[in-house]
């Protein structure tokens, strides 16, 4: 049986100072070496534009590292997409098509390339799923697996701590009101891991959309990886501390990390307060598209740019508090050391 258990000292964290550590094991506190950024520019956010930004993305990645993206044995690849927020704030439909047509050039069929979203409803709003007047989509042959759906998770693999009760990342800090701290029922200390992403391919994208968090500071590329893409986790948000542990120590699972490949940020629409909720005053949208090998950093220099408008529009900063990323770097996930990121132009 493969168990993942939870930092049990992290909802003391943020009154302690202390670094993340769990009950069996102190982790070595080391830096991650620092990976580039690579970085497009979009003409617009229209398909071709998309298209040709993808297209050199990963020829840049490929070049950098010295091999193809190509099918392996198991000939899949799954893109874990973000519709949570609903419309307006979900991972752009242009950039999809064009991260499917570029692995398609690299010898992927269609049927074998397939989207992994949280909730029907909202995947159907964002319009990742048919829709129920006219049938229509933009996805035809591709896979939709809806997490919510509980057709994904494997019995075998899941995390165990003894918080109780699910979630939705929208509505996440209501559910847990008046829920008990703790759990001693098996059901309720497991999150699922959704299995195909990490079980059933060569490699997996994370397509993240960008918007604060009042508990998780900067919901992006490792919410998107882990809190987003696991089974009963409402209960995390009990603490300040104890989902930012969660999310760090979810990202650290080797197999979730072998098979994630990269993970590719639009900044065409991003929300600096407010979120997870979509509110159109506090969003900002930037002609950029970014590639990173290191979720942290990724997340980090959108926190620095998520501060930045913040404090121009008169709003506190992100709390200092809120340690999810300094967890996750702690753990060795990756670098938030904004000031030594590497950023690569490919155009």
């Amino acid at each position: 049986m493969r168990t993942l258990p939870l930092a049990v000292l992290a909802a003391s964290l943020a009154s302690t100072g202390a670094t993340l550590c769990r009950a069996d094991y102190t982790p070595e506190v080391h830096q991650a070496p620092t990976e580039p950024v690579w970085q497009a520019h979009l003409p617009t956010f229209t398909d071709a534009d998309y298209a040709v930004a993808v297209e050199k993305l990963f020829a840049a990645f490929e070049k950098e590292k010295g091999r193809a993206i190509a099918p392996g044995k198991k000939n899949k690849v799954g893109l874990k997409i973000y519709s949570d927020s609903g419309p307006g704030m979900a991972t752009p439909v242009p950039l999809v098509r064009g991260v499917i047509a570029a692995l398609q050039r690299r010898g992927y069929a269609n049927k074998n390339i397939f989207l992994v979203g949280l909730n029907q409803l909202r995947l159907r709003m964002t319009g990742y799923l048919p829709s129920l007047v006219t049938g229509d989509t933009p996805f035809k042959g591709n896979p939709v697996y809806v997490l919510e759906s509980n057709r994904y998770y494997d019995p075998v693999w899941f995390y165990d701590s003894p918080l109780p009760e699910r979630f939705d990342p929208i509505f996440a800090a209501h559910q847990t009101e008046g829920v008990p701290n703790t759990s001693t029922k098996d059901e309720d200390r497991k999150s699922f891991l959704a299995t195909p992403l990490f079980l059933d391919t060569d490699f997996w994208i994370n397509l993240p959309v960008y918007t604060d968090h009042q508990v998780l500071g900067v919901n992006g590329a490792l919410v998107n990886a882990t809190l987003w893409n696991a089974s009963n986790t409402a209960r995390f948000f009990r603490s300040p501390a104890t989902a930012p542990a969660a999310v760090a120590e979810m990202s650290a699972i080797p197999e979730l990390r072998q098979t994630w490949l990269f993970t590719i940020a639009s900044l065409e629409h991003y929300q600096f307060i407010g979120g997870p909720y979509f509110n159109s005053l506090y969003t900002r949208s930037e002609p950029l598209l970014w590639l990173g090998t290191d979720p942290v950093m990724l997340d980090a220099l959108m926190r620095a740019r998520i501060n930045q408008w913040r404090r121009k529009e008169g709003f506190d900063p992100i709390s200092d508090e809120i340690r999810t990323l300094e967890f996750a770097e702690t753990l060795g996930v990756g670098s938030t050391l904004v000031k030594n990121a590497t950023m690569i132009d490919v155009d």
